[in-house]
């Protein structure tokens, strides 16, 4: 396979995901918590790369677009263990804050200020993985793209 068709395909998968996570809000109405949107702006850079990689040719870049997937994997894997309760995730989205210190009306005002959808609940599942678990799995083919796509333009100079 081309060194061009391995980014191609790398760059809509991820505008793929992308696509797919902009409709299940928008379309499906399942608000993103903090660690979907979190998630999400390693696709849009990889976009970016690859259309940029795409035009230039420059194809050395692309091992910046295998970072980018590999990090989406990475914060999906830990919305994950979020999810299945395997560790905490951020107090704001997840709960569990410390408020032995704080007066009435200090949590009051945190409970206004919290954000409705919680990090650790799955919205939404498909042969037992949420959005989280198939973002890592596809995120990592991803990578597998691109990292063939950097080896075969470092051989091919």
């Amino acid at each position: 396979m081309k060194t061009r068709t391995l980014i191609l395909l790398a760059t809509f998968g991820s505008f793929g995901l992308l696509a797919g996570a902009f409709a299940f809000q928008h379309l499906g109405g399942l608000a993103p918590c903090q660690l979907c949107l979190t998630q999400r702006w390693p696709h849009a850079i990889a976009v970016l790369l690859g259309a940029v990689i795409l035009l230039t040719r420059f194809y050395r870049f692309a091992p910046f677009g295998a970072l980018a997937a590999a990090t989406t994997a990475g914060y999906g894997a830990y919305h994950v263990g979020v999810e299945k309760k395997w560790w905490q995730g951020p107090q704001t989205c997840s709960g569990g804050a410390d408020q032995s210190n704080l007066s009435a009306e200090e949590i009051l005002e945190q409970l206004l200020a919290a954000p409705i959808v919680r990090c650790d609940e799955v919205p939404w599942e498909m042969f037992g993985l949420s959005m989280a678990g198939w973002n890592m799995v596809i995120s990592l083919g991803i990578m597998v793209l691109w990292l063939w796509a950097t080896k075969k333009a470092f051989l091919n100079g």
